[in-house]
């Protein structure tokens, strides 16, 4: 058989990049540009969640790190936010009804400021004109004629409850201690120590006619104190009034400018009315006594911070509406706190210790989040929910959520919501969050997926050019020439595994960049070449491929069985992928089968042992269903084979070794030896259909490192499923080598042309009659099985 038909062309081996038709000698002559690569369904599907402004159209970001996901939506948020004019400024005021639930307001950005500045000025200028006011003439003459007023009314009171008292033996007199009676006698008013000195006669006189007395003049003294009332009252009315005039005209003008605010116009009103309510204050009257404690006297003086505005979210130097990204999304930093201090032991807070949290910030605007920071932080995610599914912030302390409170707080008034929230994450993220989370599917209705990979077309190898020189010039980098450039891309292909599609890990190329820039620099370049890229990427191999070369250096050794020049019944070369996580790498290994008599079938060792996984477990029972499918239609299966990994402790998964298993098992069962020369990968069904596997480049240039090492021999080769073809990238040491038939790739269909590769014989056709031509392979097999068969059936004779 000729394996030409089989073997893959070098021009399939790798696919170059030529940009020849871009019209450029380096990066310095592109015009640069920012736009997005490759992720139109991801743009699309962001635009569409951020125009939605109904409810629940808050958008989950998903795509792999590196993919540009944040960088990306970030770009797209700020662009739409130029659409959104700035949002209102938000402050808190004291609510003079409740004072422990400050009152929210809002006003247009910018105002926030000036409202609080105009206010703070109100007080000042009404602490010092108020007092003068006060000292005036015009407000002494008022109040002079209510003094003049009561004191005639009280003179009279006096002089009825005098005539009283006359026949009862008493006068009334005012003292410090108010009005109280005298006794007199014989026209003499008594002192104390006269009146101890009475008789016992005459102090019972006077006791019996002072409670007499009380009676007579109860309902007398009732209008002395109603009086003093009626004269507090008229003097404090008197003083509403003054000050009225001086307030009014302040706040007036306040009024005035938001007359389309109900939230401040209410405000303002409450206002007035507390400073007019409590103009004493402002006069220098009823202030704490001297003699009280110093923590007690301070929270009496500090009565003016009652008038102080909080400005809580300023966006006067907003020109369109906000975007936050929240770095640490805590429950704290999303929703704003209450702070305390801390005043001899005792917590205190007061209205301008609110502090806004991330939602105050971007309300009217964005906010992104990084899913993984905001799960982690405990209850920062039900508190997101609880604001979205509200359209309310509500400031509520930690203690809320366990269920008691450690300290008397405020309860500062929700403020409404209006906020665009993008969470950033991985796939397995959102459908973990989808699949288990009722409220996350009713608020995050929008998916945009930022995909891994884009098609190596002209449009986005430009765009891969403009990015390339983007960086170059935002961070100052030399310039890189054409060939640079094209050994990127191809480099790019390489890491998607595809010569048709270009990564969308940028962060992958952009390293590459840097790291080429750096490596020009210490030649004393200026121009960045594909020396220095070429260069770059094998730096980086080198950095990480200590178990790579470990491995290799065991099997030159002869540690690790590794046959590539003969041929041998039942045992072939498989490939696998072993990475470390920044560098993958192919690794051959020994497989072997044992076939012989029996009933249990084939046998996974690595599974009896535990040491493989449940895709590997399938991909050898698909081959129990191959074998039975191809030669059990006669006659009942009896077989037991045995199939191991040789000198594997780690453990095996994946179906990729799957058809390399069966050629082994077939060759057991033919007697007819396998090339140890190929390598072998690819999965198989149950119909004999060869499969494509994952990994294709690292597992062919392992092995060439192997047949390398060992000595090339110009019959070693690799045996791939011909889907991979398209995702051949190969580095230039395997394509030379292809090239000068050192070395050589076969793509395959079906398990017939690989078994014939492997072995040099006919696989073989059923014929009508069902059977196989003689001396082919599968003919060989249905004879073994078939002795199997005969040998049960005689033992069961014997028995």
């Amino acid at each position: 058989m000729s394996l030409d038909n089989y073997e893959v062309s070098v021009e399939n081996l790798r696919k170059k990049c030529n940009i020849d038709k871009i019209k450029f000698n380096t990066t310095e002559d592109i015009e640069v540009s920012s736009d997005i690569i490759g992720q139109k369904r991801a743009v699309e599907a962001l635009e569409f969640g951020l125009e939605m402004d109904k409810r629940g159209y808050n958008v989950f970001v998903a795509g792999e790190i590196g993919t540009g996901r944040s960088t990306y939506t970030e770009a797209i948020v700020k662009g739409r936010s130029k659409k959104v004019g700035p949002p209102f400024d938000w402050l808190y005021a004291r609510n003079f009804k409740k004072p422990d639930e400050p009152m929210a307001l809002y006003v247009k950005n910018g105002m926030g400021k000036m409202l609080k500045e105009n206010v703070d000025k109100i007080i000042e200028r009404l602490k010092k004109q108020i007092p003068e006011i006060f000292m005036s003439k015009e407000y002494e003459n008022q109040r002079n004629i209510l003094i003049e007023e009561y004191q005639n009314y009280t003179k009279e009171a006096i002089d009825k409850l005098n005539e009283i008292a006359k026949d009862y033996g008493f006068i009334f007199q005012k003292t410090e201690r108010g009005l109280i009676s005298m006794p007199v006698l014989n026209g003499k008013i008594l002192n104390e120590m006269e009146y101890r000195n009475l008789s016992e006669e005459e102090i019972d006189y006077f006791r019996k006619n002072s409670s007499k007395l009380s009676i007579e003049t109860i309902e007398r003294f009732n209008e002395l104190r109603m009086l003093e009332e009626e004269y507090k009252i008229k003097v404090k009315e008197l003083d509403k009034k003054i000050g009225f005039h001086a307030v009014d005209y302040y706040i007036r003008k306040l009024k005035a400018e938001f007359s389309r605010n109900e939230c401040i116009k209410e405000y303002l009103k409450e206002l007035e009315e507390d400073i007019i309510e409590n103009i004493n204050h402002f006069k220098g009257d009823n202030m704490a006594p001297k003699q009280q404690l110093p923590f007690l006297s301070k929270s009496s003086t500090n009565f003016f911070e009652r008038y102080e505005i909080n400005l809580l979210v300023d966006n006067s130097s907003l020109e369109s509406a906000p975007i936050v990204v929240e770095t640490n999304p805590s429950y704290y930093n999303l929703i704003g706190r209450v702070e305390y201090k801390n005043e001899m032991g005792l917590l205190k807070t007061d209205l301008m210790k609110i502090k806004p949290g991330a939602f105050h910030r971007a309300n009217g605007g964005y906010l992104i989040i990084q899913a993984k920071d905001l799960l982690i932080n405990p209850f920062a995610f039900s508190a997101l929910k609880r604001a979205l599914k509200t359209n309310r912030v509500n400031i509520e302390g930690l203690d809320k959520q366990y269920g008691y409170i450690i300290t008397s707080t405020l309860k500062p008034q929700p403020i409404e919501l209006n906020v665009k929230v993008i969470l950033i994450g991985d796939m397995y993220t959102y459908q973990l969050l989808y699949h288990y989370d009722e409220d996350f599917r009713k608020l995050f209705k929008v998916m945009a997926d930022f995909d891994i990979e884009m098609k190596r077309n002209d449009k986005n190898i430009m765009k891969m050019v403009e990015l390339v020189a983007l960086h170059c010039k935002k961070e100052k980098l030399y310039a890189f020439n054409k060939e640079a450039v094209e050994s990127l891309i191809e480099y790019s292909s390489r890491i998607c595994e595809n010569k048709e599609k270009l990564t969308a890990k940028f962060n992958k190329v952009v390293d590459i960049v840097y790291e080429a820039d750096k490596i020009c620099r210490k030649e004393g370049k200026k121009l960045v070449d594909k020396k220095h890229v070429r260069e770059t990427i094998d730096r980086k191999i080198s950095r990480n491929n200590k178990y790579e070369e470990k491995l290799l250096e065991m099997i030159e050794s002869g540690d690790i069985l590794i046959d590539i020049e003969n041929e041998k019944i039942g045992q072939i070369n498989g490939l696998a992928v072993i990475g470390n996580g920044e560098y993958c790498f192919g690794k051959p290994s020994k497989i072997t089968v044992t076939t012989y008599k029996g009933k249990k079938g084939i046998i996974n060792i690595e599974r009896e042992v535990k040491k493989s996984g449940s895709i590997h477990d399938k991909g050898v029972m698909i081959l129990n269903g191959y074998i039975g499918q191809k030669f059990a239609q006669k006659n009942p299966l009896s077989l037991n084979a045995n199939i191991v990994f040789e000198q594997l402790y780690s453990g095996v998964d994946g179906d990729s070794a799957s058809s390399t298993e069966l050629y082994a098992l077939l060759s057991s069962l033919a007697k007819v030896p396998i090339k140890q020369s190929i390598g072998v990968t690819g999965s198989v069904n149950q119909n004999g259909e060869i499969q494509p596997i994952g990994g294709v480049n690292e597992k062919i240039e392992g092995f060439y490192k192997v047949c390398k090492l060992k000595g090339i021999n110009k019959n070693q080769g690799v045996l791939i499923p011909h889907q991979n073809v398209k995702h051949l990238m190969l580095n230039d040491e395997v394509v030379e080598a292809v090239e000068k038939g050192d070395f050589h790739i076969y793509a395959i269909k079906t398990i017939e042309e690989g078994i014939e590769i492997l072995t040099g014989v006919e696989a073989g056709q059923v014929d009508d009659n069902g059977n196989y031509p003689e001396k082919s392979i599968f003919y060989l097999v249905n004879k073994k099985l078939e002795e199997f068969v005969d040998k049960e059936e005689d033992e069961k004779k014997g028995d």
